[in-house]
């Protein structure tokens, strides 16, 4: 039963504006989602998307993800970086790497976009946290490859998009598909885009969420398998970049940020962010190496415990000790395990809610066959 015909409803199935999610296809997940089932099920988490789709070209966008929400903007979370493979990019994570923590927005777009959308960063946070822009901005921007869908290399994504990206960022059910900076993307040859999901985990008497989102554009579609079934290989069929020598099957990259409210060391943090590729491997993908496959976990527990009397850069009349609370590390496989089954129903989510997508020079990317999936796992009797 589908979302479609009625039988599976909620959050869970469909996304807030009715676009199917992978549970309404029958596919079956470990864990227990959160509320919405995505990344905002972590409290403060704000998302955001502009969307672009102009003419016959333009298929790009803006993402937009406050760790504390816009507000809580300068109040630094910890967090960790973990590099699959490098053939992308993510700024700021040099600063994330030498001091575990970052203090403001993500923005996630297109490849040659990454400029504007740092830049975004920083004019959103002049207008809204001058306090921050006079002391020093290192903003995380990242990117997926969207050429083969839009005009890559025409400045149609601008600064006023990125703003509005941030600006419009909420907390709540999250669309999923193909918007903001997953508007283009394509993931195992299969149009692709953004998808989220989230975990509840048990630790101390208190529940906690683990949150994944990612901008998904990798894979081959001989490699995808949804909950073990080599769903790939038996849709062969209807595969415009099967023939494509210009890019490498595999070829694209995927950006992943991790998010929960359990309270971790940076190091912590970094140990989830590795985890992001076991999920992916649930996927079938195996890296390829044109791909730049980047992970981002932040906490956004111990609020204050960056700063000194909400400063970042006390002064010597301001000194003052630090404080962490965290989960022991003997205690992290549950969100390891979080982290993994997050990841590949993330995937899952942004292929389900898709359809074809025209773009440049007439490329099409065909949707993911809802119902012939939907079918595959009725046979299976898992539906």
């Amino acid at each position: 039963m589908t979302a479609e015909d009625g039988g599976l409803v909620g959050p869970h199935a469909a996304t807030p504006s009715g676009k199917p999610r992978a549970r309404s296809l029958g596919i079956p997940f470990d864990g227990t989602p959160g509320p919405w089932n995505a990344i905002t099920d972590v409290p403060g988490v704000e998302i955001g998307y502009a969307t672009l789709i102009r003419g016959t070209s333009v298929r790009t966008g803006v993402t937009a993800i406050h760790p504390r929400g816009a507000a809580g903007a300068g109040d630094p979370v910890a967090a960790g970086f973990f590099s699959q493979n490098g053939n992308g990019e993510m700024t700021g994570v040099s600063w994330i790497n030498e001091s575990g923590t970052f203090g403001g927005p993500v923005a996630i777009t297109n490849t040659h976009a990454v400029g504007i959308a740092h830049a975004a960063i920083v004019a959103w946070a002049v207008r809204h946290h001058p306090h921050l822009a006079d002391l020093w901005l290192l903003p995380v921007a990242a990117e997926t490859w969207d050429g083969y869908l839009n005009d890559i290399n025409s400045p149609h994504v601008t600064e006023r998009d990125g703003l509005d990206a941030l600006q419009g960022a909420t907390g709540g059910p999250v669309e999923e598909g193909s918007l903001g900076g997953g508007t283009g993307m394509i993931c195992y040859q299969f149009k692709g885009g953004n998808g989220t999901a989230s975990r509840q985990v048990g630790f101390a008497g208190t529940t906690y969420t683990v949150g994944v989102f990612v901008q998904a554009n990798f894979g081959r579609r001989d490699e995808l398998t949804l909950a073990g079934v080599p769903v790939g290989r038996l849709l062969a069929d209807d595969n415009p970049m099967a023939a494509r020598r210009a890019t490498p099957g595999g070829a694209g990259s995927v950006i992943a940020i991790v998010a929960t409210d359990a309270p971790l060391f940076p190091h912590q943090c970094t140990a989830l962010a590795r985890r992001v590729t076991l999920g992916l491997a649930r996927t079938g993908t195996t890296g390829s190496h044109f791909s730049g496959d980047l992970f981002l976990a932040f906490s956004t527990a111990n609020p204050g415990a960056f700063t000194v009397d909400g400063d970042i850069m006390p002064g010597a009349a301001d000194e003052g000790y630090g404080q962490l609370r965290f989960v022991p590390w003997g205690a992290m496989d549950r969100f390891y395990a979080a982290v993994v089954e997050s990841t590949e129903e993330a995937v899952a989510n942004a292929l389900v809610a898709n359809e074809d997508m025209t773009g440049r020079d007439g490329h099409r990317v065909p949707g993911l066959p809802r119902d012939r999936v939907a079918e595959l796992f009725r046979s299976r009797g898992t539906a």
